[in-house]
């Protein structure tokens, strides 16, 4: 009977300490690793300098119809109804076409996010990659995205493998250590 009841407790201490090993997770800081990153900056300034030329280009068009307006304006005295009728009809497809402009280059699935896809995915899988690899080193079950929509109230820098993917990835300096 004693036999029984030491074979139960090795049995029960060795399923909780499996149980324990499940459980086993850590975090990452992907905003850390990704401003670490080089190819990640370049990707950020072009679509930044995208960005702003398409903005430029909407506000100029937008000037442009401000103008068309003002124009109105100043003749409107001098125009029948009819011409002034087209003129603002004029004006109206302009603005429905900036509108549509605006969409095309800003809206879902407009190009900004195609080209924010073509340039940032290819950064971001290289991580997803480096954090996988660092997850099966480390034993790893659940790795959660520190910079994401996850919100941790207490963190234990022991469970911060940030630095191990940005030594995976060859972005590791001493002396700029994460102390996240």
């Amino acid at each position: 009977m004693r036999f029984v009841n030491v074979l139960i407790t090795i049995v029960i201490l060795g399923l909780s300490s499996q149980m324990a090993n499940a459980q086993k997770f850590g975090y990452v800081d992907s905003k850390f690793i990704l401003s670490k990153m080089p190819e990640y900056n370049e990707a950020k300034q072009e679509i930044d300098a995208l960005t702003s030329a398409w903005q430029n280009e909407i506000k100029g068009m937008r000037k442009e119809i401000e103008s068309m307006y003002a124009e109105l304006k100043a003749e409107e005295v001098l125009l029948t109804k009819e011409l002034k009728n087209e003129r603002l009809a004029k004006i109206e497809k302009k603005e429905k076409e900036v509108e549509e402009y605006q969409n095309k280059v800003f809206g879902f699935d407009g190009l900004l996010f195609l080209k924010k896809k073509e340039l940032v995915k290819p950064v971001q899988d290289k991580v997803f990659d480096a954090v996988e690899v660092v997850a099966k080193k480390e034993r790893l079950q659940i790795v959660f995205d520190k910079a994401g929509e996850l919100i941790m109230i207490y963190t234990d820098p022991v469970h911060d493998y940030t630095d191990l993917v940005l030594e995976e990835l060859g972005l590791i300096d001493d002396n700029d250590l994460n102390k996240n």
